[in-house]
């Protein structure tokens, strides 16, 4: 073939879609001075062109020449790739790595080799999802803050991870497996005595965790419930008891306004000016609430059963379809999904729905009845039933045959009205939950499944927990993710919103059972939960098996976007101790995780 018939390659940047605009000075020098950029082949070595290897390796080798100037011609392109690997759930964070932790860590398998952003390790990423960009960096001040606020030692271990949900059209997993690590670098200790100086150096990409496309709680539309709560004002006021937060994600939009449900609260030795000044609290925040003062002269069982006939005879009922009796302690964490699953009920037949006691000793002491701290819903032809017997439901004899050796019981009360003035009965929905448990409650709020309620969660004999703070997560991922479980490679399970659990010696054990934290009580018989939960697996508690830290706040940092939640692990915690004893840490932990919402849902 003639050398003639060779023809140069030619390629004008103009054909790559770039904004010379902002192209870098150091990068503009590397650029040759005209607008061509030609590759040129020996004319005497030319293959012939009809050949089709001969095509397709000019073609590869222009390519290859294309993307190797490109790349290090534009800063911009390098920002371009750096934004296409976020929005494939990719991200970088800026964090050194410290001094090896405590014991426990040498369990651990070799950490994953981290992602990095750059040769040049200055570029600040940011996922495109997201307006706030990914930053580690140590905030010594806000670390000192957690250490006076949760008594910490001087020298905590402390991660910061970021997690990236993905919105897609799958159904909620009790336990969704990643296949990624959640860590990639060793736990670092941060000395807050004498904190050191950190450079900024890129670290891994986030978790990503794929989540159904559920509601998100601000959605929620209560127009069909009224509720009904007695309490006293001094439960109401006391800022460890009062239920003003949790009433503000399950009764309002989360912005200020109402989502339709109206609270009708009754409140014990209360003054005008309380009664005055809880209404304001309550408007204040959202809720649509009515404040009346119980009569004092009832006990607290006729005051639980007076809700049904207040709220029948409220003038907003004929808009209702379920008036609800509930403690000051019940809490609906996914009321999207409490609504969906009555509107398969029959509102306009008879109805009381509700669930018993996981306690079987319970149910054989006080009967087989809703039990009302995981809520009592009465469609309204059954309140208007309740309601016309109230009276005769109320007497001394009746009281007296509501006493199970507890002191009368409202719940009593209230199954003995319907069941002695009608042919209806109770209506199991087992999604509701009384929560009669002591001990440490994690065995529940990690095991995956969806509550509909909560009760109980306020300690003084029951467990403590923070269902407020759990929730706030639900504003990133929606309803379903709260207490939804991922694990990790390296045998981390994150129960989304209450704790992070690591286990050194693997997961060998059937993860759909509760772990037996937690007991009944009095008359523990080893057994008493089985009836509801089924049998539970053994607590891993003193086996070296397992370490957790428990989630303590949440802060929704932008609104439907980023959640941040801390969770701690203390040195000296009782439960995370080895079979001879020994702690399986030697210093506090705190765990920082930032939930990244999916702006494309």
């Amino acid at each position: 073939m003639p050398a003639a018939d060779c023809q140069a390659l030619r390629f004008s940047t103009s054909d790559v879609n770039i904004d010379k605009t902002t192209t870098s000075t150091h990068s503009s020098s590397r650029r040759s001075s005209g607008s061509m950029v030609a590759l040129m082949p020996n004319p005497h070595r030319c293959l012939p062109m009809r050949s089709p290897m001969a095509r397709a390796l000019v073609l590869t080798f222009a390519i290859l020449a294309i993307s190797t100037l490109l790349l290090r011609s534009s800063a911009e392109v390098q920002t371009a790739i750096i934004q296409t690997a976020a929005s494939a759930k990719q991200a970088i964070y800026l964090q050194r790595p410290l001094k090896h932790g405590a014991d426990w860590q040498d369990t651990l398998p070799t950490p994953t080799e981290p992602h990095r952003a750059s040769s040049t390790g200055d570029i600040a990423a940011a996922l495109v999802n997201s307006s706030i960009p990914m930053d580690c960096n140590y905030d010594i001040a806000r670390l000192k803050q957690w250490k006076e606020k949760y008594k910490l030692g001087d020298q905590i271990e402390y991660t910061k991870r970021y997690i990236q949900v993905s919105r897609q059209p799958i159904r909620r997993k009790s336990m969704t497996v990643l296949n990624q690590s959640f860590l990639t670098d060793t736990i670092r200790t941060v000395d807050l005595n004498n904190p050191e100086p950190y450079q900024a150096e890129s670290c891994p990409e986030p978790l990503v965790a794929p989540v159904s496309q559920s509601a998100f709680p601000g959605s929620a539309n209560a127009s069909e419930f009224m509720f009904g709560v007695s309490t006293t004002y001094k439960r109401f006021s006391d800022p460890k008891t009062s239920p003003v937060n949790e009433w503000t994600y399950w009764l309002t939009d989360g912005k200020g306004n109402t989502n339709g449900g109206k609270l009708l609260l009754m409140l014990l030795d209360a003054e005008d000016e309380q009664l005055q000044e809880t209404h304001n609290i309550l408007t204040t925040a959202g809720i649509d609430v009515d404040v009346y003062r119980s009569n004092a002269e009832d006990i607290m069982a006729v005051r639980y059963l007076a809700l049904v006939p207040t709220m029948y005879n409220h003038p907003e009922r004929p808009r209702k379809k379920w008036l609800v009796t509930c403690d000051d302690d019940t809490f609906f964490p996914s009321f999207n999904a409490l609504k969906e699953r009555f509107d398969e009920f029959d509102d306009g037949f008879p109805m009381y729905i509700g669930t018993f006691s996981e306690d079987v000793n319970n149910i054989q002491r006080h009967g087989s009845q809703a039990f009302g701290g995981a809520g009592v819903f009465l469609s309204v032809p059954m309140a208007g039933l309740v309601a016309e017997r109230y009276e005769s439901c109320k007497t001394e004899q009746k009281i007296k045959e509501a006493n199970s050796g507890w002191g009368p019981q409202g719940d009593i009360l209230l199954r003995k009205c319907i069941y002695e003035n009608s042919n209806y009965k109770l209506t199991l929905l087992n999604e509701l939950w009384q929560l009669d448990l002591y001990g440490d409650p994690s065995g529940f709020y990690e095991s995956g499944i969806k509550p509909l309620s909560l009760h109980h969660y306020r300690g003084g004999g029951w467990h403590v927990a923070y269902p407020w703070h759990y929730t706030k997560v639900s504003n990133v991922c929606g309803e379903d993710c709260m207490m939804q479980r991922f694990r990790t490679e390296d045998d981390f399970v994150i129960a989304n919103g209450f704790s992070v659990a690591y286990y050194p010696q693997g997961i060998d054990f059937d993860v759909n059972q509760f772990e037996a934290t937690f007991h009944a009580a009095p008359q523990n018989h080893g057994w008493n939960l089985d009836f509801i939960m089924g049998p539970q697996r053994p607590s891993l508690h003193k086996t070296g098996r397992k370490l957790s830290w428990d989630l303590q706040e949440a802060e929704v940092l932008e609104e439907g976007m980023v959640v941040r939640q801390v969770y701690v692990r203390r040195a000296d915690d009782w439960r995370w101790k080895n079979v001879d004893g020994s702690a399986m840490a030697g210093r506090d932990g705190v765990l920082e995780l930032v939930w990244l919402g999916d702006r494309g849902q």
